[in-house]
This record gives structure tokens, C-alpha cells and sequence, in this order.
């Protein structure tokens, strides 16, 4: 999709810089018209109300589908149920089986590449991070609802269910985060990456 909206764009921009000064806006809609931009032009907005619908309608799935591993060891580097999870590998692999989105590995850039919400609106699939290493963002977990989250906390213990309430992890929160279409890569556009 990526590929689509740049050429799209640039499109565009040789369409709007090829028209006449003092084209006006019915003018320059049946340039694109013409030259079929407008029709991809809102195949692509569709397409992109379309994904984000499926991150949002998809967040009692990405829960229940997380919960289905409560239990599994936690492993550093670890991103499978065979192999065990770290915190970062979990919410990847939830968010990957789920919705279909491959997000970054590690917690810090799946900070980066999400959307910033207030804690006050919060919703169950959102991300929540907290500073567990003496560096910001160095711990995520899935938001479930109720002030709770689920993740893959440290060595020697598994995946489970926390309340964010408690001290340890009031102390320690960072932030949260909502998951939107741009912040991963569609699986099926996984091997177009190297």
C-alpha cells in the first residue's frame, strides 16, 4: 500500500504542477479525473479506513488471543510459544497471528512507530510501556481492560496477567500506545522487505 499512496502522491504533485495557473478546484478534480488519480485516490483512502477499522474491531481478538498464552515462558529474544517469549517478541507475535501486522521487534521501536493516547484512553489491544531497565521503554505489555495487561514479564516466569495499579508498575509507567496500520508491515508484504 505504501508503494501505491507514494505514487499516488507524486503523481499528484506532476498533475497539480502541469496545470495551468489559475486552474480552479473543478478544473484541476477533472484533471485527475481524466488521468484516473481520482478513482485510485479513494481506492487507497478506503483501503487505509479499511485497515484501520481491522486494528480497532480486531482488539477483543488480540486480547482472547493473548490470553491463550498465558503460561508460556518467558525467554530473552524469545518470539514464539515453542521457544517462549520476551516482552517485545510477545506483543509481535500477537499482533502478527491477530491482525496480520508485523510490528517492530523491540519495545523501544514499537513506542516509536505507534500513535501516543492518554492513560485515560486506554482500550483493550492498546500497548502500554513502562521503564523496567533504567531506560525508557524497555518493557510493553497488551492493555486488557479493567487497568490490567498482559505480558511477558522477566526470567523464570511466563506469561500472565498484571494490574497496573500497583505500585511497582505505576512507578514504572512510560506510556501508552495504540496500534495503527502504519505501525507494522502487512504480512503479506513481509518479503517485499530486505
Amino acid at each position: 500500500m505504501s508503494k501505491w499512496l507514494c505514487i499516488l502522491i507524486l503523481a499528484c504533485a506532476t498533475a497539480a504542477h502541469a496545470a495551468p495557473q489559475g486552474t480552479n478546484s473543478d478544473d484541476m478534480d477533472r484533471l485527475l479525473a481524466d488521468k484516473g488519480l481520482l478513482t485510485r485516490l479513494e481506492d487507497v483512502s478506503h483501503k487505509v479506513a479499511d485497515k484501520a477499522q481491522t486494528v480497532a474491531g480486531r482488539a477483543g481478538d488480540l486480547v482472547v488471543n493473548a490470553m491463550g498464552f498465558l503460561g508460556v515462558p518467558y525467554k530473552r529474544g524469545g518470539n514464539s510459544a515453542e521457544t517462549g517469549f520476551d516482552c517485545s517478541g510477545f506483543v509481535r507475535a500477537i499482533y502478527q497471528q491477530t491482525v496480520g501486522l508485523v510490528l517492530p521487534r523491540r519495545a523501544d521501536q514499537q513506542a516509536a512507530s505507534t500513535q501516543v493516547i492518554d492513560k485515560k484512553e486506554l482500550q483493550p489491544g492498546d500497548l502500554v510501556f513502562f521503564n523496567t531497565m533504567r531506560r525508557t521503554f524497555s518493557h510493553v505489555g497488551i492493555y486488557v481492560g479493567d487497568g490490567k495487561f498482559i505480558h511477558s514479564p522477566r526470567s523464570g516466569s511466563e506469561v500472565r496477567v498484571e494490574d497496573m495499579r500497583q505500585s511497582y508498575w505505576q512507578r514504572r509507567f512510560d506510556g501508552a500506545r495504540r496500534v495503527t496500520p502504519a505501525a507494522g508491515t502487512q504480512v503479506g508484504q513481509v518479503d517485499d522487505i530486505k
